[in-house]
């Protein structure tokens, strides 16, 4: 587990490391994530299907995932005023991106199957 732990951690540095880098306006450990999934795709390609110790991290920290959103909940009954104050803001953001969300969602659905449809893979 402990080396599971540190191939993750070694992957949210490197991620940190280039968006310090480079001044990517995107958040460490999401270039992190990417890099690993790139990198275990390349290992499928050599044959190495199998990341046990990555997956029984992942496992384990999906499996507790609710305790991730403790520190948001306190968050917001802590600064419950200036949720209050800004609540048309919130809302509105939040219809906004879902309404975003859902269009490209749809138009990315819409383009795969044009594509498979073309490559006669749906068949």
């Amino acid at each position: 587990m402990l080396r599971g732990i540190a191939a993750l951690l070694l992957f949210q540095l490197l991620g940190e490391s280039l968006v310090f880098l480079t001044r990517l306006p995107v958040p460490g450990p999401v270039v992190g994530i990417v890099l690993l999934f790139a990198v275990m795709q390349a290992g499928r390609r050599f044959g190495h299907t199998k990341y046990p110790r990555i997956e029984a991290v992942a496992d384990t920290m999906l499996s507790n995932l609710g305790l991730m959103f403790v520190p948001a909940g306190v968050g917001v009954v802590a600064l419950w005023g200036v949720v209050q104050n800004q609540a048309t803001a919130i809302i509105a953001v939040l219809v906004l991106s879902a309404i975003f969300t859902l269009a490209i969602t749809v138009w990315t659905f819409i383009g795969v199957r044009k594509l498979i449809a073309r490559s006669g893979a749906g068949r």
